[in-house]
């Protein structure tokens, strides 16, 4: 007999039941340390996963459209350091908004850049606020005006009908001119990564289109600039005619009657009247809004809530400082449906020529645009004239 089998023979039934209980707790208790690891690493997978499904997708540089980035990372490197590559990329994949375009011609601005600018032009006090404005492809807007109506009338069923009248059509054609900034930043300043380049370029190329604008919108002599509605003929409004804009005159030279403020309302036709506003400068508005009617009561009423314009005979007043102020003769006040009296036409894309050395150190950025302006309604505005007749 072995050694083991003898020992095996000295075991008496307790010790052999009480080892293999051992063992058996050994096992089961290895096999739950396994279990249990394993289950431990399904619940942080399943929980890597949930984070994953929660957590926002992260727009590439903070454009609102993904397919929007890769154009916008180009022109940002195009702004800082003149490296025009990645927007010749875009231009020979065919990407929409490359924009490449000849050498004097720049770059179009990516979308978020424009809008920015934009939105300041469309908020300014300026004819704008107030104009129709549209937008084209071409290099000039036609505007049709239809002077008479087409023949109407009554008629019985059998009754013999008359002819209708031949539409009389006007065409106006507003042409596109370019206007154009030029604000400069040091090469430092582009640099540092912490500028917001787009940002400061948005606000210095608004800041400039829009006063060129404001200024155009009223008096532009339409030669390589929009038209302004000043810069067309006056007549009195009694014997207006087609071309040329109505007034009323106050009857005081360089003076005001509350009075003529009323005329100048009932100038303008009624079709007009529900969507007519007045523009006046700041000084003239000082004026007009000390008038009071023969009651003792001002004719100018404050807007009751912010951002909400002033009013004068109820009518909304937009102060555009591009009017003349009061004097001798002046039309320092117009009064009209300027949504049908006056078309912005413009071109939607905005571009930018970089120019290192005509300024060194400085880097002039070349940003132009495409817009025209002109009257479109000669009978929706009206103007008083601050004369005796």
């Amino acid at each position: 007999m072995s050694e083991s089998e003898t020992r095996a023979a000295e075991l008496s039934p307790v010790e052999e039941v009480r080892q293999a209980v051992s063992g058996f707790v050994s096992d089961f208790n290895g096999y739950r340390a396994e279990v249990e690891r394993k289950l431990q690493q399904n619940e942080e997978r399943m929980s890597m996963m949930d984070r994953k499904m929660r957590m926002p997708a992260r727009t590439p540089l903070g454009s609102g459209n993904p397919g929007e980035a890769p154009h916008q990372k180009a022109f940002s490197a195009y702004l800082r350091n003149g490296d025009d590559d990645g927007l010749r990329g875009l231009e020979m994949e065919g990407k929409a908004l490359s924009g490449a375009v000849n050498s004097d011609g720049g770059y179009l601005v990516d979308p978020q850049t424009s809008d920015r600018v934009q939105s300041v032009l469309n908020a300014t006090a300026s004819i704008r606020a107030i104009a129709s404005v549209v937008q084209v492809e071409a290099t000039s807007y036609d505007v049709l005006i239809d002077h008479s109506d087409v023949g109407a009338g009554w008629a019985t069923e059998n009754g013999a009908r008359s002819e209708s009248d031949t539409p009389q059509i006007d065409r106006i054609t507003i042409p596109l001119h370019e206007l154009s900034a030029l604000p400069k930043a040091s090469q430092r300043l582009l640099d540092d990564s912490a500028f917001d380049i787009e940002g400061w370029l948005a606000g210095r190329i608004a800041d400039k289109f829009a006063r060129a604008e404001a200024q155009a919108f009223v008096s532009g002599d339409g030669i390589d600039k929009p038209k302004g509605f000043l810069a067309h003929p006056a007549e009195d409004n009694q014997s207006w005619s087609w071309g040329r804009l109505g007034y009323v005159a106050t009857g005081i030279d360089g003076g005001l009657d509350p009075e003529a403020i009323i005329d100048l309302v009932y100038a303008l036709g009624a079709q007009y009247r529900a969507n007519a506003s007045f523009v006046m400068s700041s000084k003239t508005a000082g004026v007009i809004r000390k008038l009071k009617d023969a009651d003792g009561r001002f004719l100018w009423s404050d807007g009751l809530a912010a951002g909400e314009p002033a009013r004068l005979l109820g009518y909304p007043v937009l102060v555009a400082e591009d009017m003349p102020d009061v004097s001798s003769n002046s039309f320092a006040v117009a009064f009209g449906d300027f949504n049908a009296g006056y078309t912005v036409a413009e071109r939607p894309d905005l571009r930018i020529l970089r120019d290192p050395f005509s300024a060194k150190p400085h880097v002039l950025f070349y940003a132009t645009k495409r817009v025209g302006g002109d009257v479109s309604d000669f009978a929706a505005i009206k103007l008083l004239k601050f004369g005796l007749a």
